[in-house]
């Protein structure tokens, strides 16, 4: 067999492989956490409502099936074939537009560690990175030693007794090949001391940890060493949207969560993530999430989908 027909035949094949390693393991509709705590593992049997979520710093991988994300004012599509990454936690509204019971939407999720990025970063040979790049999510075409790896990863649950040992060696190949693919120059981004994206990542990262707390826009551009204009123009280039909506956004997610995971009511829930004002906390989710809290939660329970997670692929 020639070398172009190998290369056919694994492009043919390796979509199917990941599809039934996925299947094996995801045996019902939802979202599933795995051994590999980085890891989890996602099955749709219809096409969903538009969901709002936040997907987390990570690399995605559908392997049957379709969606659609909505960022800001962008609408993004894929499918099989293509691989995503999110270069920080962003707030989107997604929906699978592809699935049926027989043939079933499928997909991964592999959080990625920056600290591993950047350590692998420093110890291989990486091409330039050559001006922003200021996407907060990039979709790119996915490369055949890629799917290997990632199929690879999902067959080492298969050794529970050794997984341990498998999934870091092959979590690390990972990073070398997005370093090394299309999705290089986005993550080097990250990596630049100075650059926007590192600037605006450590916000996110601040802001997700300090969202019940009241602060100005002003504040944030300092911590990001910008002026306020050139601050609010990166921000939205990243996350779609102006720092005061993500700040609402994530309130809200949280809220939701201390609701439904942990049954705190809605005043409560609404003072513990900032809100002064039990009515425009009950307006505002509304507005998010499509009806309030408690038809929401009701709404929610009653899915067999994977509704506890803040995320979903």
């Amino acid at each position: 067999m020639q070398p172009n027909e190998d290369a056919r035949m694994t492009l043919e094949t390796l979509p199917k492989d990941i599809a039934l390693a996925i299947a094996r393991r995801a045996i019902t509709a939802g979202d599933h956490l795995t051994g590999i705590p980085a890891l989890s593992l996602h099955r749709r049997h219809g096409p969903t409502d538009p969901v709002p979520c936040v997907y987390p710093l990570g690399l995605v991988l559908i392997a049957q099936g379709a969606k659609q994300v909505l960022i800001g004012d962008r609408i993004l599509d894929y499918a099989p074939g293509q691989s995503m990454v999110v270069s920080l936690d962003q707030p989107v509204i997604s929906h699978v537009t592809r699935a049926t019971v027989h043939e079933p939407f499928l997909g991964l999720l592999l959080r990625l560690d920056l600290r591993q990025i950047a350590n692998v970063a420093s110890e291989m040979e990486t091409p330039p990175t050559s001006g922003p790049d200021p996407r907060g999510i990039s979709i790119e075409p996915l490369e055949p030693a890629l799917m290997e790896a990632l199929l690879r990863l999902v067959r080492a649950l298969d050794e529970p007794e050794i997984t341990a040992n498998l999934a870091p060696l092959i979590e690390r190949e990972i990073a070398v090949r997005l370093l090394r693919g299309p999705h290089g120059r986005h993550l080097r981004q990250l990596l630049l001391e100075e650059s926007p994206d590192r600037q605006i990542g450590r916000v996110v990262a601040w802001m997700k940890q300090n969202f019940g707390t009241s602060f100005r826009v002003e504040d944030l551009a300092s911590r990001a060493n910008m002026s306020g204009t050139a601050f609010r123009k990166h921000f939205r280039e990243q996350t779609g949207m102006s720092p005061l909506q993500y700040l609402k956004q994530l309130r809200l997610q949280e809220a939701r969560q201390l609701m439904l995971n942990q049954g705190v009511d809605a005043g409560r829930a609404a003072g513990v993530v900032g809100y002064q004002s039990a009515s425009q906390f009950s307006r505002e989710y509304g507005r998010l999430f499509g009806a309030p809290p408690q038809r929401d939660l009701q709404r929610m329970r009653g899915r067999k989908q994977g509704a506890g997670s803040t995320w979903s692929l």
